[in-house]
C-alpha cells in the first residue's frame, strides 16, 4: 500500500483530556511516524505518516478520541510525503 502524510486538527474538548498521549500510543501501535501538538484556540493538530491503512486507522481512532474527549469536527488534509522518526509530543503553540 501506499505511503501517505495527513495534517488532522481536531477541534471539542480535546485538550486536558490526554488526547496527545492517545494520539501518540495509537500511532505507535500502528508504526505511524509525525506529531502532535496542541493549538493555542483550543484544538489539537497532528501529522501522520506511514503506509495508507495504518494512517487511515489512527485517523480514525482520532475522530472518537479518549474517553474523556469530545471530538466536534475533524479536518484532514493529504499532505507531501515527510520522513520523521517515531511520534512526538510537540510543545503547544506559541510555547
Amino acid at each position: 500500500m501506499a505511503e501517505i502524510c495527513m495534517q488532522v486538527v481536531v477541534s471539542g474538548r480535546v485538550q486536558g483530556v490526554w488526547f496527545r498521549r492517545f494520539t501518540q500510543e495509537h500511532a505507535l501501535a500502528g508504526g505511524v511516524t509525525g506529531w502532535v501538538r496542541n493549538l493555542a484556540d483550543g484544538r489539537v493538530e497532528a501529522m501522520l505518516c506511514g503506509d495508507e491503512r495504518a494512517v487511515r486507522h489512527v485517523e480514525t481512532w482520532l475522530s472518537r478520541g479518549p474517553d474523556m474527549a469530545r471530538v466536534d469536527r475533524m479536518d484532514t488534509q493529504e499532505v507531501s510525503l515527510r520522513a520523521f522518526e517515531g511520534f512526538e509530543i510537540r510543545e503547544d503553540e506559541g510555547h
